[in-house]
């Protein structure tokens, strides 16, 4: 049985990451921040699984900024595979917080790297690289255009990526970049924009709020589903060589294209219910990223399956389906009180 340490496991990426393996008859072992309220929602259903698969997962509480604690569960576990996708992620928040930013985003690869090294374990390693290390370089951006970040977290994940790339060349550690575009799905973060916008939908659609307040609708990002995403990561690990490679659909859209299919899926004029706020600009915005897949499936066979329009249907689809469960879920427990 092969054994698998995902950082970053309760995150989007990570909850898919850790089925698609367990799917794969993987032992799978996640790294989670200790913290005063439950943040393990999206993999409470593995967790507590009861037949096999829940038996071959666990959590352990750690920090990428303990390298001590790193060292010694990766000593301690001898992971076949090592997932890196931990990271401050949230782009307009890096600006406020761009310390933290890097030493989380940054600093956090590089100790994964060096406990890596310095615990002796024959492991692979995989980087969670981005899309926004590209910043202003003009699309399509492919695995050999120069990086232009354009914010705190995009310069962390370009150290990131150079260290994992030092740490191939210099230790001869298995070590991949994955530079994911966009993607997403109903468990995204819901502060992110496409996230924000299938909730505000579906609260819109029920009569709970009117508005949406969002920022630059210009901007032009390649969106594909996460479940997708993953399976590329898990991909990488297996090739006989290291390699980075750009996950991509190939297409861009801009953030109005988005808003305007997620309500006309509700079928409401969405100009009636969007606002600009300059609050949610950025200091310095990136205007267009879309990415160059042609490497990946050539070498990975991994290509996009979902179209940008059926992303945003299973978003919007999503969130008004998890509104109507909480809203007869109030309902139950108002009439239970009674």
């Amino acid at each position: 049985m092969k054994k698998a340490f995902v950082t970053g496991v309760n995150g989007q990426d990570g909850s898919y990451l850790a089925e698609l393996l367990l799917s794969k008859g993987y032992e799978v072992h996640g790294l989670i921040r200790r913290s005063s309220s439950f943040n393990t929602q999206r993999v409470e259903h593995i967790y507590h699984d009861p037949h096999e698969t829940g038996v071959r997962f666990r959590m352990h509480y750690g920090d990428l900024s303990d390298s001590g604690s790193l060292i010694n569960l990766i000593r301690e576990l001898e992971p076949d595979e090592i997932y890196h996708l931990g990271a401050q992620s949230h782009v307009k928040v890096s600006f406020e917080v761009p310390e933290y930013t890097a030493d989380a985003t940054g600093m956090g690869a590089i100790r994964m790297l060096e406990a890596i090294r310095a615990s002796g374990v024959q492991t692979r390693f995989y980087q969670a690289s981005s899309s926004e290390m590209y910043g202003s370089a003009p699309p399509p951006q492919s695995e050999s255009t120069p990086f232009h970040p354009r914010s705190p977290y995009g310069v962390s994940k370009v150290f990131a990526y150079w260290s994992t790339v030092n740490y191939r060349e210099a230790y001869d550690l298995f070590a991949c970049n994955g530079i994911l575009f966009n993607h997403e799905s109903i468990r995204r973060g819901e502060t992110f924009v496409t996230r924000k916008i299938s909730r505000a939908v579906a609260r819109i659609k029920a009569g709970l709020q009117d508005k949406l307040y969002l920022g630059n609708l210009d901007a032009e990002r390649d969106w594909g589903h996460a479940p997708e995403y993953v399976e590329a990561m898990w991909m990488m690990l297996q090739r006989d060589e290291p390699d980075d490679f750009v996950i991509a659909t190939g297409e861009s859209h801009t953030v109005r294209e988005f808003v305007q299919l997620a309500f006309e899926r509700v079928g409401l004029d969405w100009q009636r219910h969007v606002d600009i706020d300059p609050r949610y600009f950025r200091p310095a915005e990136v205007a267009s990223l879309c990415g160059d897949p042609s490497k990946a499936r050539a070498n990975l066979g991994w290509e996009a399956r979902t179209s940008f329009e059926e992303l945003v249907a299973l978003m919007v689809d999503g969130d008004v389906g998890l509104l109507e469960d909480e809203l007869a879920g109030r309902l139950v427990r108002v009439d239970r009180d009674r």
